[in-house]
C-alpha cells in the first residue's frame, strides 16, 4: 500500500478515518499462475477440496462419507486415514497443486514469447508418467489378489525397476529440466509441471501401495523393494524443485549439501566422518517417518493446514484490517506512533499469520510509508517492521508452525509451550518497544494526530473480532485437543464474520478453503524438504556427534557451548523460512543441549529462539530484505539495522536459560520478580543500545555501563539483580548530576 493509499483512505468521508485497508488480501508471488475462466475454477476448486479434506480427516470425518460412499478404505478408529498414508497424500497434494500454480520460468510479456515446441516435446513425458501411475495402480491389484510382495523376487524387481521406477525418474527429471525453459503465460497451465505434478501423484500411490503392506518394516534393509527407493528418489527431486519455486534457493542448497554428505561423509575426518551408506538403503528410509514423513510433515497435515485455515477464515473476514486499525487506535498518538503501531500490529497479525516475511508485507506495506513520513530514515522504518514481524513468530498462541513441531519433537503439550512463551514474547517486544520510542525521542518525533487515527471507542465497539482468538485460547487451556481448538476457531470465525459487512456464506466459506490450500503450499512443501535434512541427520547419526562436540566444549565453558549452539542455529536458519530453520536446528543442536543437562523445554525454546532471529540477522536476513523492498532502503544496511533493534532477541534466550521461571518455571512470586528484572534489563539495554536514558543522551562510558547492567540482570539471581540496579542508578544519577558532556560515539542520525 503506497502513502497516497494511506493518505486516501484517512481521508475517507466517514464515520471515522480507515487507516488500514486491503491487510487481509493475499499477495500474489511474481511467479503464481493466475488462471481465469474454467482453469480459474478448476484449480480452486482442487485448493478449496485440498484444504477441506484435512479439516473434514482430522475431525474424524472418513473418505467415505466425503465421497458419498464412493472411496472407502479402512480407517482407524481416531484417525480417519492411516497416518502413514495421510501424510503421504497430505505432501503429494502440495507437491501437486504447487507445480501447476507456481512456475519455474518467468511468465513472457507477449504471447509470441511463448515456448509452445517445448509444451509439446513435454507432453511425450506425460507416457512415462502415466506409466508409472498405471503399474503403481497394478501394482495394488496384485497385492489385493494375494501376490506376496519382497525385495527379492525377479520379477517384481524388474517391474519395479524398468516399469516404474526408470519411467518415473524419466518423466520427473526430464519434467524438471524442460520447466526451467518452458514459457506459458501466467493465466495457463504449463505442460511440463503437469507431468510433475502426474509424478507426485505416482510417487505417492506406490508408497501407499508398498507401505499398506509388511513391506513398511523393511525399509533400510536388503529385502525393502527398489521401487521405495526410486520413489524417494523421484520423490525427493519433486519436493526440491517446488521448494525451489516457492522458498528459494537457500534450503535447497542446505538440503543438496545434506544428501551430498549422506555419500562423501566415509571420507571426511574428525567428527564428521559417518559409515558408509548405499543409496537404496538411505533412500528407502528418506521418505518414512525416519525423514520425509517425520515430525515435520506430521506436524505440517495436522497443526500448521488447521491454523492456515483459520488464518484464511479470519483473512476472509478482514479481521487483519481490524487488528491494524485497533493498533493505530492504541499506539499512533505516541511519539513515532506508526512505529509502535507495526510493533502492535505485527504482534496481532502474527497469531493467524506464521511467516516472518509474510508479516512485513502484511503490515509494513503500510506502516513503513508512515513511519518514513514522520521522520524515521527509510532503513530504520524497514528494520522496525522486520523486527516487529520476526517477533510475530513467538507470539502466543499460535507462534508460527515451530511451536506444533516444537511440541511433537519434544512431546510436551502444545498448551504448556504456549504459556512458557509468554514472558519471552513479552522481552521481545518489549525490547523493540524501547528500541523505537528512543529512537523517536532522539529525534524529536510527534505522533499521529487524532484525526488521522481511527476512533478508539470505535474499535472497542469491534472488538468482538477478537472472539475466535479468545476461543482457541480457552479452549487450548480447557484441555481441547490442538485439533478440536482450531476447529472451534475456525467455525467461530465464519460465525463472527456475520456481525460485519464481510459476512461469510457458502461463496465465501469456499473462498476460504482455497485460500488456505494455495496459502499451505510454501509451508508444507517447507517441511517436507526439512525433513529430507531431518532424515540424513537422524540416519547418518551427525546429530549425535555434534552434542559430543558440544559436550566437550562444555567441558571448558558451558557458555561458550551456548553461543557455539547459537551461532549454529542462526547459521543454519539464515535464508530458511522459521518451521525449517527449527525443524533443522532441533535436530543438530538441540540434542546436544539436552545432554549437557539443559531442561528439554528450555534447549527446544532456546533453539528456537535464534531460528526465529535468523530472519534478521546479517548477512542473509529474510524478513529484512522483505522490509527494503517496501522502504527502498539497501537491503544489507536494513538488516543490520534489524539486527540491532532485535539485540535483545539475542539476549533473552540466555536470560531463560539462567532463570528458567522465565518459562512459567517456578512459584508465582519467582516469575514475577523474574519478569520485572528481565524488562528491566532489556530497558537498560535498549537505552545503552540507543543511547537515550531517561530523558537524555548519556555519554558512551555510561551507555556501556547500561549494557553492562542489562547483563548483569541475565542470570536473574538476588546479587546479581542488585548489582545491575545499582549499576543503572549510579548511571543516572552521574547522567543527572555530573552531566558528562557527550561525545562523538553516541549514535544520533536522522531522515533523509
Amino acid at each position: 500500500m503506497t502513502d497516497e493509499k494511506a493518505s486516501a483512505s484517512a481521508d475517507r468521508a466517514s464515520d471515522e478515518p480507515l487507516i488500514a485497508e486491503g491487510v487481509d488480501e493475499e499477495p500474489v508471488e511474481k511467479n503464481r499462475r493466475l488462471f481465469d475462466g474454467r482453469s480459474g475454477v478448476f484449480i480452486a476448486g482442487l485448493a478449496a477440496l485440498y484444504a477441506a479434506f484435512h479439516v473434514l480427516a482430522l475431525n474424524g470425518v472418513s473418505l467415505s462419507a466425503m465421497t458419498g460412499g464412493v472411496v472407502n478404505l479402512a480407517f482407524l478408529p481416531d484417525f480417519p486415514m492411516e497416518t502413514w498414508n495421510f501424510r503421504i497424500v497430505h505432501v503429494a497434494g502440495a507437491l501437486a497443486l504447487g507445480f501447476l500454480m507456481f512456475s519455474a520460468a518467468p511468465f513472457p510479456e507477449k504471447d509470441g514469447e511463448e515456448t509452445r515446441l517445448l509444451g509439446w516435446v513435454s507432453l511425450i513425458l506425460l507416457a512415462p508418467a502415466l506409466l508409472s501411475l498405471g503399474m503403481a495402480l497394478s501394482f495394488a491389484v496384485e497385492i489385493a489378489n494375494g501376490k506376496l510382495w519382497n525385495g527379492i523376487d525377479r520379477e517384481i524387481k524388474f517391474n519395479e525397476t524398468w516399469l516404474f521406477g526408470a519411467p518415473l525418474l524419466a518423466a520427473t527429471a526430464g519434467g524438471i529440466v524442460l520447466s526451467w525453459f518452458h514459457r506459458r503465460r501466467r493465466n495457463g497451465f504449463s505442460e511440463p509441471d503437469a507431468v510433475l505434478a502426474v509424478c507426485g501423484i505416482a510417487v505417492a500411490a506406490y508408497l501407499i501401495v508398498i507401505y499398506g503392506t509388511l513391506m513398511r518394516n523393511s525399509t533400510g534393509t536388503p529385502f525393502a523393494p527398489i521401487g521405495i527407493s526410486l520413489a524417494a528418489v523421484a520423490g525427493s527431486l519433486l519436493i526440491l524443485e517446488l521448494t525451489r519455486r516457492v522458498a528459494g534457493m537457500a534450503l535447497v542448497v542446505i538440503a543438496v549439501v545434506f544428501l551430498i554428505y549422506v555419500f562423501a561423509g566415509a571420507h571426511l575426518p574428525g567428527f564428521l566422518q559417518s559409515p558408509p551408506i548405499d543409496w537404496t538403503r538411505f533412500f528407502s528410509q528418506v521418505y518414512t517417518d525416519a525423514g520425509i514423513l517425520g515430525p515435520t510433515t506430521a506436524v505440517s497435515s495436522t497443526y500448521i493446514i488447521l491454523f492456515i485455515v483459520f488464518a484464511a477464515f479470519l483473512q476472509a473476514s478482514k479481521v487483519g484490517d481490524y487488528f491494524v486499525n485497533f493498533a493505530f487506535a492504541v499506539a499512533g498518538r505516541a511519539r513515532g506512533g506508526p512505529a509502535k503501531v507495526a510493533i502492535f500490529a505485527s504482534g496481532l497479525m502474527g497469531m493467524i499469520n506464521g511467516t516472518s516475511a509474510g508479516n512485513v508485507v502484511a503490515t509494513g506495506s503500510l506502516t513503513i510509508p508512515l513511519m518514513k513520513k514522520v521522520g524515521y530514515h527509510r532503513k530504520t522504518a524497514g528494520a522496525i517492521e522486520a523486527a516487529a514481524s520476526t517477533g510475530g513468530q513467538i507470539m502466543p498462541p499460535i507462534m508460527g508452525a515451530g511451536a506444533f513441531i516444537m511440541a511433537e519433537i519434544t512431546g510436551i503439550p502444545y498448551a504448556d509451550i504456549a504459556l512458557a512463551a509468554v514472558i519471552p514474547a513479552i522481552l521481545y517486544f518489549a525490547s523493540i518497544y524501547f528500541m523505537v520510542d528512543f529512537e523517536a525521542a532522539k529525534l524529536g518525533m510527534r505522533g499521529m494526530r487524532e484525526d488521522e487515527l481511527p476512533r478508539f471507542a470505535t474499535m472497542v465497539r469491534r472488538v468482538y473480532l477478537f472472539i475466535p482468538i479468545v476461543i482457541l485460547i480457552v479452549a487450548l487451556f480447557m484441555g481441547y485437543s490442538v485439533i478440536r481448538a482450531g476447529t472451534l476457531a475456525i467455525v467461530s470465525a465464519a460465525v463472527v464474520s456475520w456481525l460485519t459487512p464481510s459476512r461469510m456464506g457458502p461463496r465465501e466459506i469456499a473462498k476460504a478453503f482455497e485460500l488456505a490450500g494455495v496459502m499451505s503450499i510454501q509451508i508444507i512443501v517447507v517441511c517436507a524438504c526439512a525433513g529430507i535434512i531431518v532424515g540424513v541427520i537422524s540416519l547418518t547419526g551427525v546429530g549425535a556427534r555434534f552434542s559430543n562436540l558440544l559436550l566437550d566444549l562444555a567441558a571448558t565453558s558451558q557458555l561458550l557451548a551456548l553461543v557455539f549452539a547459537m551461532a549454529i542455529a542462526i547459521l543454519l536458519g539464515m535464508g530458511m523460512p522459521t518451521t525449517a530453520a527449527y525443524a533443522v536446528a532441533a535436530s543438530v543442536v538441540a540434542p546436544g543441549l539436552v545432554e549437557l543437562g539443559i531442561d528439554q523445554l528450555t534447549a527446544h525454546f532456546f533453539v528456537f529462539y535464534f531460528a526465529v532471529v535468523s530472519a534478521i540477522t546479517p548477512p542473509v536476513a529474510l524478513a529484512s530484505y522483505a522490509a527494503a523492498g517496501i522502504s527502498g532502503a539497501n537491503a544489507m544496511e536494513t538488516s543490520v539495522a534489524s539486527f540491532k533493534i532485535g539485540i535483545a532477541a539475542f539476549i533473552v534466550p540466555f536470560m531463560f536459560f539462567y532463570n528458567g521461571a522465565l518459562l512459567m518455571d517456578g512459584g508465582t512470586v519467582e516469575i514475577a520478580r523474574a519478569l520485572a528484572t528481565a524488562v528491566a534489563g532489556v530497558f537498560l539495554l535498549s537505552a545503552g543500545v540507543q543511547g537515550w536514558f531517561l530523558g537524555g543522551r548519556p555519554v558512551w562510558f555510561l551507555r556501556v555501563a547500561l549494557m553492562i547492567a542489562a547483563l548483569f540482570m541475565i542470570e536473574g539471581g538476588l546479587i546479581t539483580d542488585a548489582v545491575g540496579v545499582s549499576i543503572a542508578a549510579a548511571t543516572y544519577l552521574i547522567q543527572r548530576f555530573v552531566k558528562p558532556r557527550p561525545g562523538t560515539l553516541v549514535d544520533a542520525h536522522g531522515p533523509d
